[in-house]
């Protein structure tokens, strides 16, 4: 029986509009000059790290955050990474959403026009099945908000407990299982940055 993987989850980084908060999904917009200082601050981390497989979404913010932390060489475009599609909601920020709809909470409801939570968690779904088939460690180079499911998912939770994982630009989690309990999946690294150096060498957030 093949191993499940070790996976190394990044979001992409910074953009202008996740600086400003709009729902980006389909829009297939640049990093900022931040965001590409903050991907090339990824290297060190992972240089040192063998990768069985890199896998990146098809949206530019993401494959240009692969490319500057240097595995655009081994990269696979993989669908599945791609942004939660926020359909009538694209390029629209929350507190704007919930003037029309109250409550509103994209985790919970979804999206008119774009993807449900249902939908969402199949996809994720999807892509844990097809990543289990490898055998040691992954780099995965996605999005904030469908990285936040797809977390949920391997640990077995709902989607809607995906809202609970905050994961910043240009940051990096590791899901994985726990050697004390082969087949127990675990989050053994959650939303470090290069600014948290020292807990990625350690491997503990504390």
């Amino acid at each position: 029986m093949t191993a499940e993987p070790c996976l190394y989850l990044i979001r992409h980084g910074e953009t202008a509009w996740s600086l400003s908060g709009r729902h980006t999904g389909r829009t297939d917009i640049p990093l900022t000059a931040q965001g590409e200082d903050q991907a090339r601050e990824l290297l060190p981390w992972l240089r040192p790290i063998g990768f069985a497989r890199v896998f990146t979404s098809p949206r530019q913010r993401a494959q240009r955050t692969c490319a500057l932390a240097g595995l655009s060489a081994e990269a696979e475009i993989e669908p599945n990474l791609q942004e939660w599609d926020y359909g009538d909601y694209e390029g629209r920020q929350s507190w704007d959403i919930r003037a029309d709809r109250p409550g509103w909470n994209v985790f919970e409801d979804g999206c008119p026009g774009g993807e449900t939570p249902d939908q969402i968690a199949t996809r994720a779904d999807r892509l844990i099945e097809k990543l289990c088939t490898v055998d040691g460690n992954v780099a995965l180079f996605s999005h904030g908000e469908f990285g936040q499911a797809l977390t949920a998912r391997w640990i077995g939770l709902r989607v809607a407990d995906g809202q609970h994982f905050l994961l910043a630009t240009a940051s990096l989690g590791i899901l994985s299982t726990n050697p004390a309990h082969p087949g127990v999946r675990v989050i053994a690294l959650w939303n470090a940055s290069p600014g948290h150096h020292q807990l990625f060498r350690s491997g503990t957030t504390g």
